[in-house]
This record gives structure tokens, C-alpha cells and sequence, in this order.
């Protein structure tokens, strides 16, 4: 399909979808609230990262086609893959009934999230200091577990369910993994581009994969402070 159709441009109808979705989730009470407001705190963040990457002068990607709904450079839409994350994140510790044992200090974490996020406008100017956040992530989070259940049908029968729990180190990097993944579908699908993939498309390459990682933990911390409460020994359970 050639876009747009019959006047409509594609980003502009990916932003009426998300925005369906996110209605529907509201409203058949898959997401709560405070959990929207975090999930838009997410979008404006991601937005503000968008604006500048996109910048003619930066150029980290862009937006191939046009739209109505746009910032500059930066369709509308474009915030909601973001806090698609969020979203994701957040229905999945309920689901789940997910906790947290040996959470690192929230001072620390604090500083890491927001180092992880200047880092993405300050390394056009001074030296990238991602390689360093990695290493700081890993002694931060390299004792914390995350337990999480299964609630089969025959579990909630009984009134029970087994509780699973794993490093979360491995589980994040997964995660960034699954990301990444959607995001070699969107660049094949045109929806962004790189500009390693103007003239024909290529597999994004793996150095994005430390982006999302990064990015993810910034996430979870904005959605485990809505979500849940954390204890002065780094438990954290929902409320």
C-alpha cells in the first residue's frame, strides 16, 4: 500500500490507533489511573529525546513520510512506541504479580537513570559514557531477584500459584533484546530509518540493543514507583 490513502497519511493513522488502544485499556481497567500518568510522563520524555535525535544537525534517524500530527521532525505517534514499553511493563508486574527483592538505593538508581538519559544529548558533545553507565547498572542491580507468578487455570482452581524467580539482570537484557527485535520490524517497515538505512535496509545494529537497555531501566523505575512500594531493605512489592 502506497501512503497516503485518500489524504491520510500512515503516521497519523498509527497515532489514532494508539490512541484507541490506550482509551480501550482505561477503560476496561487494564491500566490504572496513576499508571497512565507515569506512561505519559514516559511519552514526554521519549518526545523530548525524539526532537532532538531527529534534529537535522544530529540526525540519529528520521521519519521518512508525513504527518499532521507532528512535532518538527517528530510525528505524535512516535511517543506512544515509547510508552508502549511502559504500558507493557506495567500490566505485566500485575499480571504476574511481580516482586522484587535486593533493589539497589534509590539515590544510586536515581542518579543512573537520569546519567542514562543525559547521556543520549550529551555524547554529540563530550565523550560517551555509556560503557560506564553499563558497568554501573550491573553493580547496582547484580544481586537483584524478581518474582513473579503463573496463574494457569488450574492454579486459580486450586487457589494457589507456584512463585518462579530470576536474576533480573539477564531478564532486562532479554527484554532489550525483544525491543530490538521490534525495532528491525519498524526500520523494514519504513516507519523510521537510520542513515545506514536511506538507500536500502539493513538489520539495525546491535550497539542499539545497549540503548534499550538503558532506556528500559528508566521505565521500570518510573512504573515500580507508581505501581508498588519499596522497602528500607530493597523489597518491592505492588500496592
Amino acid at each position: 500500500m502506497s501512503w497516503p490513502v485518500f489524504g491520510i497519511y500512515r503516521y497519523d493513522v498509527l497515532l489514532a490507533y494508539a490512541l484507541i488502544v490506550q482509551a480501550l485499556l482505561v477503560c476496561l481497567k487494564l491500566e490504572a489511573p496513576r499508571e497512565v500518568w507515569v506512561i505519559a510522563i514516559f511519552h514526554i520524555i521519549a518526545m523530548a529525546m525524539e526532537l532532538f535525535l531527529t534534529h537535522p544537525k544530529i540526525g540519529s534517524w528520521c521519519y521518512p513520510e508525513q504527518a499532521i500530527f507532528r512535532i518538527a521532525n517528530v510525528p505524535l505517534f512516535a511517543g506512544f512506541m515509547y510508552s508502549a514499553v511502559g504500558s507493557f511493563l506495567a500490566r505485566g508486574l500485575r499480571l504476574f504479580n511481580v516482586s522484587f527483592t535486593n533493589l539497589p538505593n534509590l539515590v544510586w538508581v536515581i542518579l543512573l537513570v537520569v546519567s542514562s538519559y543525559a547521556n543520549f544529548f550529551t555524547k554529540f558533545f563530550v565523550p560517551d559514557i555509556r560503557n560506564v553507565l553499563f558497568v554501573a547498572s550491573l553493580i547496582l542491580f547484580w544481586k537483584t531477584k524478581i518474582f513473579f507468578q503463573i496463574n494457569s487455570e488450574n492454579n486459580l482452581q486450586a487457589g494457589s500459584a507456584k512463585q518462579y524467580q530470576l536474576p533480573f539482570l539477564p531478564l532486562l537484557l532479554f527484554l532489550a533484546f525483544l525491543v530490538w527485535l521490534a525495532e528491525n520490524i519498524a526500520t523494514f517497515a519504513n516507519i523510521w530509518r537510520y542513515p545506514s538505512q536511506v538507500g536500502s535496509w539493513q538489520m539495525v545494529g546491535w550497539g542499539k540493543l545497549g540503548s534499550w537497555y538503558l532506556l528500559l531501566i528508566l521505565s521500570l523505575v518510573l512504573v515500580l514507583a507508581v505501581m508498588g512500594k519499596r522497602d528500607a531493605k530493597g523489597s518491592w512489592q505492588l500496592i
